[in-house]
């Protein structure tokens, strides 16, 4: 019997917060390649995110038609990704993006977690994959200075670290199961991490950000796949992959490997690369041909049987990282 996808993109369908963080992919490409298409789409993103931002600043949790309709801090953060890419870009929604992060400002707690606000479409907890809302955070303050947002950022960093245990596993990072997260929310917890240290360049936060990756690294087939559930040990706890957390790792190991020269992390990226762009079909419907399917094989447990923005939009940031680095190899900088 023929299984059939869905397909999870365009705004009636979407989450608001990967519209967010899809305006800076869209605005990079449009750089890189000179496409004014790309540009005025996220043009375009950015008009929408602003007409639905709520009163308080915040941005909602779920989709866009979810009910009910509260604000949520990841969301928020995740938004705040694209308003300050905007910002930079045509410098037109200052406004969106200052009253977003102060909004996060004003409901974190003093230890730098945010309690308040919760997701209704999340496990009850503490959520240390939120160390991607600072990444939002520092976004937003390297825009507007002065306004405590990259203070509130590495609070955040700092608190989640609190969590991480000698072998790199972060307590209190998944959906849904603690016990046996997403390398997707891996993944989040893991680029935030990282980016708090670029900001700062403290360097205990490039040695807990190698930690993770290592441990992460240690899963890894030597075909690619990347079980799309961990557990403490960093053993599978899943037969399938989650493409999305693959494409987020393989991002994260590029740049530890931009930043130490330490190869096992650019092989392991391209290796992670190489294994996603295979279950890419580049031909076929325009509707799914370059789509990035949710789990491979189909019928795992993360956006079982669809094809969703995010992990296209994942997969390109690898990508274009991958063949960044792949320019370095060929043409190395003469000291």
């Amino acid at each position: 019997m023929a299984r059939s996808y869905s397909l999870v993109s365009g705004w009636a369908a979407s989450y608001p917060e990967t519209t967010g963080y899809i305006i800076p992919t869209f605005l990079d490409h449009a750089a890189a390649v000179g496409l004014d298409d790309f540009r005025a789409r996220a043009r375009r993103m950015l008009d929408w995110l602003v007409r639905i931002q709520l009163p308080s600043g915040a941005f909602q949790g779920g989709t866009v038609d979810s009910t009910p309709v509260v604000p949520v801090p990841f969301n928020t953060g995740q938004i705040l990704l694209g308003l300050a890419a905007g910002q930079t870009a045509f410098g037109t929604n200052r406004e969106a993006m200052v009253r977003a992060a102060d909004w996060l400002v004003e409901v974190q707690d003093a230890d730098g977690c945010w309690r308040k606000f919760p997701s209704p479409f999340v496990a009850a907890g503490d959520k240390t994959y939120d160390t991607h809302i600072a990444w939002g955070l520092l976004e937003a303050a390297r825009v507007e200075s002065g306004r405590g947002y990259a203070e509130a950022a590495l609070a955040n960093v700092r608190w989640a670290l609190t969590h991480q245990r000698n072998n790199g596993w972060i307590d209190k990072c998944c959906l849904t199961d603690e016990s046996r997260p997403l390398t997707h929310t891996i993944g989040y917890a893991l680029r935030g991490i990282l980016e708090a240290f670029l900001y700062c360049r403290d360097p205990q936060l490039l040695a807990a950000a190698r930690r993770t990756a290592d441990g992460a690294m240690s899963a890894l087939r030597s075909d690619g796949f990347l079980p799309g559930l961990l557990g403490p040990d960093w053993s599978a706890a899943a037969s399938w992959a989650c493409l999305t957390g693959t494409v987020q790792i393989a991002h994260c190991w590029l740049r530890l490997f931009q930043e130490t020269s330490e190869l096992a992390y650019r092989d392991a990226a391209f290796a992670a690369n190489r294994y996603v762009r295979r279950t890419v079909r580049l031909d076929g419907p325009a509707e799914t041909r370059g789509g990035v399917k949710g789990s491979f094989p189909v019928d795992g447990d993360y956006g079982r049987y669809e094809y969703l923005n995010w992990a296209a939009k994942f997969l390109v940031d690898a990508l274009v990282l991958e063949r960044e680095v792949q320019q370095e190899i060929a043409s190395p900088v003469m000291s």
